[in-house]
């Protein structure tokens, strides 16, 4: 199970470096979209990031099996 949680994490790592490692200077202005929005805003988007985050894992292993 910890082999499981570590590769994700790893995995988690290699994707969020994508962006600033490809289009650095997209990724900045990006990010100063983000530092300006409402903290409303923001929870509902990372609300949502997690929800899909939960639907497709649960779709993963559901066919996994």
């Amino acid at each position: 199970m910890w082999i499981n949680f570590l590769s994700a994490l790893a995995l988690v790592f290699v994707l969020e470096g994508l962006m600033p490692f490809l289009f650095p200077e997209k990724w900045k202005k990006m990010l100063l979209k983000i530092i300006v929005q409402d903290d409303k805003a923001t929870r509902i988007y990372g609300f949502f990031s997690m929800l899909m985050g939960v639907i497709l894992l649960s779709l993963i292993h559901q066919f996994a099996e």
